[in-house]
């Protein structure tokens, strides 16, 4: 039991830490940044995956 207090602190003091080290702003900046990203990473390889599937089915065996 000791063991799990000790650890729930010790996340407490790190996020309490990260909130008062970083200010909302840079913080959201870099969420979003990573989501922008991601989103066209995987807008762009679904777009990839219907073109090649489609080309599959309607004129790969020619």
């Amino acid at each position: 039991m000791k063991t799990l207090q000790n650890s729930r602190l010790s996340i407490y003091v790190i996020l309490a830490t990260l909130m008062v080290s970083l200010t909302s702003c840079e913080a959201i900046k870099g969420i979003f940044k990573a989501g922008v990203w991601s989103g066209i990473i995987l807008v762009v390889l679904g777009v990839a995956l219907v073109i090649w599937v489609v080309s599959k089915l309607f004129g790969g065996s020619r």
